[in-house]
């Protein structure tokens, strides 16, 4: 008889315990080292790398890179054509926009170009980067080839228009 008390009264409530244990901020999923590929018809365009990933179902879906994110753009043959970086990004699924921000490097790897600012938007939809953030855009033995606040260019970042540009630009050929 004792011992039948004893088990029937060492039950644990679930209820009790996930109002003990639940945190409606705390991330859905964690990931640690996350590499995830997007493709189109079986063809690598875009790779996200990311040391720390958190996953949030509410009130949106979001997945947030909290300790640095690399992203990769992939040409029509499968190269990689660009790189951005940054030490913080996050992806909105519902509406397709990769938003970054903090140290941000954009950089074209043929053209030996790059552009630094501290926020960017990548739109999956219709594949296009923008900021209205001020931004430098550099190129490889060249120094600065262009600055100002806001900036357009594709995926690929192989042309850009400063919004509002400032300060001496360079307009070679190349």
């Amino acid at each position: 008889m004792i011992m039948a008390g004893i088990l029937f009264s060492c039950v644990n409530d679930l209820d009790t315990i996930q109002k003990v244990t639940y945190d409606p901020k705390a991330p859905n999923e964690t990931s640690t080292n996350l590499e995830v590929l997007y493709t189109d018809s079986g063809y690598a365009r875009v790779k996200i790398f990311a040391k720390l990933a958190e996953t949030y179902s509410s009130p949106e879906r979001v997945t947030k890179f909290k300790d640095g994110v690399e992203v990769d753009f992939f040409s029509e043959d499968g190269d990689v054509v660009s790189k951005l970086t940054a030490l913080y990004g996050e992806v909105n699924f519902k509406s397709g926009l990769i938003t970054v921000r903090d140290s941000v490097v954009l950089r074209n790897l043929k053209k030996k170009q790059f552009m630094e600012t501290e926020e960017l938007f990548y739109n999956q939809n219709n594949d296009t980067i923008s900021t209205q953030k001020y931004v430098v855009c550099k190129r490889d033995g060249k120094g600065v080839i262009g600055r100002g606040h806001g900036l357009k260019t594709t995926r690929f970042f192989n042309y850009f228009e400063i919004l509002e540009p400032e300060g001496k630009m360079d307009f070679s050929e190349d």
